[in-house]
C-alpha cells in the first residue's frame, strides 16, 4: 500500500521547510509514504527548496493555473505513481500533519472513499465571527446539495482512495473543495468527516481577496454544480416558482371576473402572469434538456474513468513531472521538462 501526500504550492519557499519537516514517513497501514509538491507556476525557489528537502516527486506547472488545476494535476500524477491513497494538504501548515493517520483511517477500514478534515469551524479562534457563520452556512448548503453531512466543506485537508481519485473531475476554478465534495457524493462515493485541530494561521489566505469575493465565487460554484448534477430539481424548482408567481399574478383579474363578473381592468396582472408562465415553460424545457445533458455527462465520466484505468495499467510519465524518485521515469535533464502525456 502506498500513500502519497500532495501539497499544491505557489511561492512557498519560506513555508515549505516547516511544513515538510512535519510530514510523516511512516503511517500505519502503508508500506510506503511519499511526498509530492505541485508547483503552480511559482516565481521563487519553491521547486529547488522542495528538492533540497527530500520531496519525492515535484510536478511543476508551466504557469499559474490556479489551485483547482494544481489539485487535479496532483491527483493524476499520484495515480500514475501508484498511490493507493492520496492526502491533500496545504503549504501554509494550517492542517496538522499529525492528523494524517486519523484522516486515512476510514479509507483503510473500508468505510469511506473520501475523508475530509473537519476544523470544527465554529470553534476556530482565528476566524472572524462573520467568517465562522458564513462557512457554517455554506457547509450546510453544500451538505443539502450533496445529500450527505459535510460540516467543513471548504477544508482542503482530504484523503482520497484510488477509486475516488480516479473519479474526481474538477471543472470550476474556484473553489474546487465545494465542487469535488458535491461531485463525489453524486457519484455514489462515501464521504466521512473527521475532526482535526487547526494550526494557528501563519499568513493570510491567498485564495480570495475578500469575504464578499469568497461568498460570490462559492455561491456560483454551488449553483453551477447543483444545476449540472440535479438539473430536473434545479430548473424544475425554478419553473414551479415561476408558475406559482404567474398564478398569483392572475388572482386579482380572476377574483374580479368570478366574484363581480367584471373582466375589465387588471391588465398589468394579466401581462405579469403571462410573463411568469412563459418563463415557467422555458425553465421546464431547460430542465428536460439539462436532464438529457446530465445523462450524457454520466456516460462520459464513466468512459473517462475506464480510460484512466487503462492508462494507469501502463502509465506514461505524468505531465509536468520534473523531479521523481520513481525509477520508471528518471528526472529529465534541464531544458527537457514539459508535458508528455494527457494526464
Amino acid at each position: 500500500m502506498k500513500l502519497i501526500i500532495q501539497i499544491p504550492c505557489l511561492n512557498e519557499e519560506a513555508q515549505l521547510p516547516l511544513t515538510i519537516s512535519e510530514l510523516p514517513r511512516d503511517v500505519a497501514g502503508f508500506d510506503t509514504v511519499e511526498w509530492m509538491i505541485i508547483d503552480d507556476g511559482s516565481t521563487d525557489r519553491t521547486v529547488e527548496v522542495a528538492a533540497e528537502l527530500g520531496v519525492d516527486h515535484i510536478v511543476s506547472l508551466p504557469r499559474n493555473l490556479g489551485l483547482a488545476r494544481a489539485f487535479q494535476q496532483g491527483l493524476q500524477a499520484a495515480l500514475a505513481l501508484g498511490a493507493d491513497v492520496v492526502v491533500n494538504t496545504d503549504a501554509d501548515r494550517q492542517y496538522p500533519a499529525s492528523s494524517i493517520p486519523a484522516l486515512v483511517a476510514p479509507i483503510l477500514a473500508g468505510r469511506a472513499d473520501v475523508v475530509i478534515g473537519d476544523r470544527v469551524v465554529a470553534e476556530v479562534a482565528d476566524f472572524s465571527r462573520l467568517k465562522r457563520r458564513l462557512q457554517t452556512l455554506g457547509s450546510g448548503v453544500v451538505s443539502a446539495v450533496a445529500g450527505t453531512p459535510i460540516p467543513d466543506a471548504t477544508s482542503g485537508f482530504r484523503a482520497y482512495s484510488r477509486r475516488a481519485a480516479q473519479s474526481v473531475v474538477v471543472v470550476n476554478r474556484y473553489p474546487y473543495t465545494l465542487e469535488s465534495a458535491i461531485q463525489a457524493s453524486k457519484k455514489g462515493l462515501t464521504i466521512v468527516s473527521v475532526p482535526i485541530e487547526k494550526n494557528p494561521a501563519t499568513r493570510e489566505s491567498r485564495l480570495f481577496r475578500s469575504t464578499s469575493s469568497y461568498v460570490r465565487k462559492s455561491t456560483g460554484t454551488i449553483v453551477r454544480v447543483f444545476a449540472s448534477y440535479e438539473p430536473l430539481r434545479f430548473f424544475g424548482g425554478l419553473a414551479a416558482l415561476c408558475a406559482l408567481a404567474g398564478l398569483a399574478s392572475f388572482v386579482p383579474f380572476l377574483w374580479r371576473a368570478i366574484v363581480d363578473g367584471d373582466t375589465n381592468g387588471h391588465l398589468q396582472s394579466i401581462v405579469l402572469g403571462a410573463i411568469f408562465m412563459i418563463a415557467a415553460v422555458q425553465l421546464m424545457a431547460l430542465a428536460v434538456v439539462g436532464d438529457l445533458v446530465h445523462a450524457h455527462r454520466v456516460v462520459s465520466e464513466r468512459t473517462l474513468e475506464a480510460v484512466r484505468r487503462l492508462e494507469l495499467a501502463d502509465p506514461a510519465r505524468p505531465a509536468y513531472l520534473v523531479h521523481t524518485s520513481d525509477p520508471r521515469w528518471p528526472t529529465p535533464p534541464a531544458g527537457e521538462v514539459g508535458p508528455s502525456s494527457s494526464t
